[in-house]
């Protein structure tokens, strides 16, 4: 990104790229957070969108005001120190969750759609992430970009052909899954799944916001970020209500609709699903091995730290994609809730310090 030259289409591209990934994509993070519960889902839906552009602006805007080049920065502002170190290490611990994620979700998509042991599809995305890490990563933020508007085109084509031939059934949802305590009821699922992804595009909303154009591009853009999210959602849920007695126990439950359109179309979904997993999983990875380690620099120690990272989150990943979209994402959810009230202190209660400022 050229310095003070990124556009609120780019801001916007960039704000869906660090949210949508494995979870999202293949409906996973759908299913757990809104469908389940039937009709309120939607209204569910309504409230995370709200919410994606309040936040969004808020972290965007903050990271521009204090000239933010990491999360570390916004977080030391938005809290005491002690909390910042806790909610630093919140996300630190999450980006490799997410990591983890990711590799998970690639086995998970190799089973259902190629018939291959998920291990090869852990195997693989673990690899090539950590190769693409350790060799630098200039050019994530624009992959991203350039992934996004393929994503939510599939997305949504995929589920209006969805809705026309199986229209969205609101009333046996939550009847079809098993009670998750984690998640008691639509208001809390929502404010929940809010929390985790801002926890995470933190580290990258940050650095775009100090990056953005001008303050309306920050404004702009977080406006269609969080509609754009919304919209995608809206979409994956009713395309999922309408399959619901079929999908409700599968890893991958967008891959089995689009597949009811034509293979062609499932494998097109796929590749595409495989690429937006790949840019979350680099940019997850590089966030955790930057915190502990100058990754920038090539040397024996981060080779070491992105390895053993790379071999852990693996490990990890034999948990099970479902098992930890639906335990992992709602209790980091609980932690980035701390984050958001930071948030909306700092935003309403206060401006940023001379003191702060001359530290930057």
């Amino acid at each position: 990104m050229s310095k003070k030259k990124v556009s609120a289409l780019k801001v916007a591209a960039t704000y869906i790229g660090t949210i949508v990934g494995a979870g999202f994509a293949t409906g996973q993070e759908i299913l757990q957070f809104f469908t389940r519960f039937g009709l309120m889902g939607l209204a569910g839906i309504l409230v995370t969108t709200i919410m994606f552009i309040l936040f969004g602006y808020i972290v965007m805007d903050l990271g521009k005001k204090l000239g933010a080049r990491s999360h570390v920065e916004i977080i030391r502002h938005s809290s005491s120190r002690i909390m910042g170190t806790i909610i630093d290490s919140l996300i630190t611990f999450f980006l490799f969750g997410s990591f983890t994620a990711m590799i998970a979700g690639t086995g998970a998509l190799f089973t259902q759609q190629f018939n291959l042991p998920r291990l090869i599809g852990n195997i693989l995305m673990a690899v090539l992430t950590a190769v693409t890490v350790l060799t630098g990563i200039n050019g994530v933020i624009n992959s991203i970009s350039f992934v996004v508007p393929f994503l939510l085109t599939a997305v949504i084509g995929t589920s209006l052909f969805s809705i026309s031939v199986s229209p969205p059934d609101f009333t046996s949802s939550s009847a079809l899954f098993a009670e998750n305590r984690i998640i008691s009821n639509w208001f809390l699922s929502s404010v929940l799944y809010v929390s985790y992804n801002i926890i995470l595009s933190v580290a990258v909303l940050g650095p775009l916001g100090s990056e953005a154009k001008d303050k309306e591009a920050v404004k702009k853009g977080a406006i269609l970020g969080g509609l754009g999210l919304g919209l995608g959602s809206v979409m994956i849920y009713l395309a999922l209500s309408g399959s619901i007695s079929e999908i409700a126990n599968l890893e991958v439950p967008m891959i089995y609709v689009a597949g009811r359109i034509s293979y062609p179309v499932q494998l097109a979904y796929a590749v595409v699903l495989i690429a937006e997993i790949y840019t979350t999983a680099v940019g997850s990875l590089y966030g955790f091995a930057s915190r502990i380690t100058d990754i920038q620099k090539f040397s024996l120690n981060s080779i070491i730290i992105v390895a053993v990272s790379t071999i852990a989150a693996l490990l990890a990943s034999q948990f099970g994609f479902s098992n930890l979209v639906k335990y992992l994402y709602p209790l980091v959810g609980y932690g980035g809730i701390v984050l958001l009230i930071c948030f909306i202190h700092t935003r309403f209660n206060g401006k940023i310090s001379a003191k702060f400022k001359g530290k930057m």
